[in-house]
């Protein structure tokens, strides 16, 4: 028996070739305290985040969200949070805030400085279509955490 590596049809190269996707792998990694991660391929790492819509549809809004999407869910802005770190120098947090509905918000700041601030819906769902959109979404939230963290850097430092 095989194990296949692949998300959907994605190589190891989109993975080697976006500095968030390596982000967020280091995140999960550094959060398995027992070592589960470390034969894993990045790619395997990240095929949770790869839910298509047929998918989507599937998964029940019902009940809880499990915590294995609030890690992951946690995991993805942790990693926005630490690229913003790196290109500012300001240090970041996470605030996640869901209900048990799936319902909240989530929010990075450094400082008083709010970087980025999303509403969740649907929780239970959370996903990309693939791991290309998940780099896009990731970048587009580092770019504009860095843009304002560089407008107000007095803000971010208080």
């Amino acid at each position: 028996m095989s194990i296949d590596n692949s998300v959907n049809g994605t190589s190891s190269t989109t993975v080697l070739n976006s500095p968030f996707l390596k982000t967020i792998v280091r995140q999960i990694r550094g959060q398995d305290t027992y070592g589960v991660y470390r034969n894993w391929s990045d790619d395997l790492i990240l095929k949770p985040y790869v839910v298509t819509k047929q998918k989507k549809r599937e998964i029940s809004i019902e009940g809880e969200v499990d915590p294995i999407t609030q890690a992951r869910i946690m995991a993805f802005y942790q990693a926005v949070a630490a690229c913003i770190e790196q290109e500012t120098g300001l240090i970041s947090h996470v605030v996640v805030d869901l209900s048990h509905e799936g319902f909240g918000w989530i929010l990075v700041f450094s400082g008083r400085l709010l970087l980025v601030a999303r509403t969740v819906r649907d929780a239970h769902r959370f996903g990309f279509d693939s791991l290309e959109k998940v780099a896009e979404e990731g970048a587009k939230l580092i770019e504009k955490g860095i843009d304002l963290a560089k407008s107000f850097p007095e803000v971010g430092k208080l």
